[in-house]
C-alpha cells in the first residue's frame, strides 16, 4: 500500500506544489516525526531528507571527479612509460578491498 503526501517545495522564494507517493512504512516514519514534534509537517520532513540527499550526491559527484582526475592522472604515466610493471589483476584486487572496506564502514 502506498500512501500520498502532499510537499510543499521552497526553493528561492517560489513554492511549488507538488505529490508524492511512497510506500506506506516511508509514510509512516514521516507521519510519526511529525507526530512526535520532530518536524512541524511532512513537507519539512520530506525538505530535509532532500537537503541531506543533495549534500550526500554533491560529495559523491566530488568524489567521482576525484576518482576521475587520478584515473587519468595514471593513464597519462602510462602513456609516457613512467609504470614499468603493470599488473591488472593486483590493481582490481586491490580496487575491490578498498571497495569493501569502504561499504562495510557505511
Amino acid at each position: 500500500m502506498h500512501a500520498r503526501i502532499s510537499v510543499t517545495l521552497d526553493p528561492v522564494s517560489t513554492i511549488e506544489r507538488m505529490t508524492i507517493t511512497m510506500p506506506a512504512d516511508m509514510a509512516a516514519v514521516v507521519k510519526a516525526a511529525v507526530e512526535s514534534g520532530d518536524y512541524a509537517s511532512t513537507s519539512e520532513v520530506v525538505r530535509d531528507a532532500l537537503r541531506e540527499w543533495k549534500m550526500r550526491r554533491a560529495v559523491q559527484l566530488q568524489e567521482i571527479a576525484a576518482l576521475k582526475t587520478d584515473i587519468d592522472k595514471g593513464l597519462a604515466d602510462v602513456a609516457a612509460g613512467r609504470v614499468k610493471d603493470f599488473n591488472k589483476k593486483a590493481i582490481v584486487e586491490r580496487g575491490r578491498k578498498l571497495l569493501a572496506s569502504r561499504s562495510s564502514s557505511d
